[in-house]
């Protein structure tokens, strides 16, 4: 029979059912073509994605850009059903995506549905409830996986995430018997074993006694410990300098009073990351024996809590001027280093902008001086930006290598990754501008631009941005940049962890 409708077919597994294998989606959307004389010419495929959302799915996303630019050479849209198409929680969403083929002159069939989608009121009804039930069941499965984590929490299992300085974690098997330790970026392998944290080696478990000690009995800052510590040739369980934030991680983590916490902060069905409130989070008081007593614990969160207390618009202002003529000089990254002063975000959200607090203690800040903190602000910051993204990936079971003189990441030895941090700069007009210096002499296929902050003093997105497409040597992005380069932009480095997530191989049917 001669083929005279052309087609492509899109096919999508995340990790729910061995039914839903691409292979078993492209056997069935065969069989529908051959039925009918349609020849398929494209396919699209996303393996191990999750319908929620379009992030992250290359394979749809590469199909509505060929729809969107005329790139095509088909007719017709061959989906297995309306779930592959996507579990999107808002069903219009779902809707938007098939009407911008429509737009284009292309129709998507839905080869094992019971109706066919002809615009008909029924077909129109009946595909509208698919896309309600779709959503609904990655909601019911949500809740259910949530509701069986919280459960193993309470019983004092580990979920995830390393186990942090001073601390192991430890295999258990149905039983409860240890099966021995597992090692950075090791996983269970049976679904009935489980994980619990145990104290490490007595030199790292007396270093966390003694950061304790420091800050509670003694008086000393995060940073100054950091210091000390690194001064002695310490590093962190990651093999890298102490910083302040790993400190203040250490101090302010109850794992280390063995309390087991959970659901600190929420990113159900990828919607919105959330920050959850203490009464929010589940806990097991106990389920693992303490690195430090409870009641030097407790007594650093009083010390953190009065440190960061709320002051007045007068105190504020009072230590700004009082840091200033000590200092004869200010910028977001002074304040942030001294101990017992307000953030310089916060003096921004008090007085409506930084620049209003320096004008209000009298300061008339030197673009020079900005520089040079800045300057050092990136210093350190970098470092830490790499640290962070290498244990979010060791946490997902990647193997990461890392060339100590460059940084530059090696991830499963599959692609590698370069981190490079975008200064923010301000135009006369108030347009924002970063300037980025790609390290091309590395070729890293996947480089990771940070763009910082109006005041350079956080993150404030990142670019993805891959060798193949983009290999230059500097580029100048602003506010906006037009699809063919926001289109790498996002909100925070998901997309780059999934990319490293080790997934289990599935067992044959």
């Amino acid at each position: 029979m001669n083929c005279t409708v052309r087609a492509a077919q899109y096919v999508r597994m995340s990790t729910e059912h061995q039914q839903y294998s691409t292979e078993n989606q492209a056997d069935r959307i065969r069989d529908y073509a051959e039925r009918r004389g349609i020849a398929i010419v494209r396919t699209y495929a996303d393996e191990g994605k999750s319908g929620l959302n379009i992030g992250g799915r290359e394979g749809l996303q590469r199909l509505l850009d060929d729809v969107r630019s005329g790139r095509v050479d088909f007719e017709l849209i061959l989906v297995y059903d309306v779930s592959r198409w996507g579990r999107f929680q808002d069903a219009d969403e779902s809707a938007y995506y098939e009407f911008l083929c429509k737009q284009a002159g292309l129709k998507v069939v839905y080869c094992a549905e019971q109706f066919d989608n002809d615009g008909s009121p029924v077909a129109t009804i009946v595909k509208g409830v698919k896309r309600a039930m779709a959503g609904e069941y990655s909601r019911e499965l949500s809740t259910k996986v949530f509701a069986g984590q919280c459960r193993l929490i309470e019983l004092g299992f580990r979920q995830g995430g390393a186990a942090g300085f001073g601390l192991r974690r430890v295999l258990l098997d149905q039983s409860g018997a240890p099966k021995g330790e597992l090692r950075r970026g090791e996983q269970k392998s049976l679904q009935t074993d489980r994980v619990v944290l145990r104290p490490g080696p007595t030199d790292e478990v007396a270093i966390v006694e003694g950061i304790y000690r420091a800050f509670v009995e003694q008086g000393q800052s995060e940073a100054t410990i950091a210091r000390r510590l690194n001064e002695e040739g310490v590093r962190t369980d990651l093999g890298r300098p102490w910083t302040r934030g790993t400190v203040h991680q250490i101090l302010t983590n109850e794992k280390y009073i063995g309390s087991n916490v959970y659901n600190r902060v929420s990113f159900k069905l990828k919607q919105r990351r959330v920050r959850n409130p203490p009464e929010a989070w589940v806990r097991r008081s106990g389920a693992f024996e303490a690195v430090v007593p409870a009641e030097m614990f407790f007594t650093a969160q009083g010390i953190i809590r009065e440190r960061s207390r709320r002051f007045t618009d007068a105190e504020m202002l009072d230590r700004l001027g009082q840091l200033y003529q000590a200092r004869g000089f200010l910028s977001a990254i002074l304040i942030d280093e001294v101990e017992g002063m307000p953030s310089s975000s916060a003096f921004g959200q008090r007085f409506g902008s930084l620049m209003r607090a320096y004008q209000l203690v009298g300061f008339t800040p030197d673009r020079d001086y900005r520089y040079l903190e800045t300057n050092r602000f990136l210093r350190r910051l970098h470092p830490e930006v790499v640290q962070r993204t290498e244990a979010a990936m060791l946490a997902l079971g990647a193997q990461i290598e890392r060339d100590p003189a460059t940084d530059l990441l090696w991830v499963n030895g599959e692609f590698s990754v370069s981190l490079i941090l975008a200064r923010c700069t301000v135009t006369h007009g108030g347009a924002l501008r970063w300037k980025l210096r790609l390290d091309t002499g590395l070729c890293p296929d996947i480089t990771v631009a940070v763009r910082l902050d109006a005041a350079n003093t956080a993150e404030l997105d990142y670019y993805l941005l891959p060798w193949m497409d983009l290999a230059v040597e500097q580029m100048r992005l602003g506010e906006r940049n037009g699809t063919h380069l926001d289109g790498y932009r996002v909100d925070d480095l998901a997309p780059l962890y999934r990319l490293a997530e080790r997934a289990p191989v599935r067992r044959a049917a």
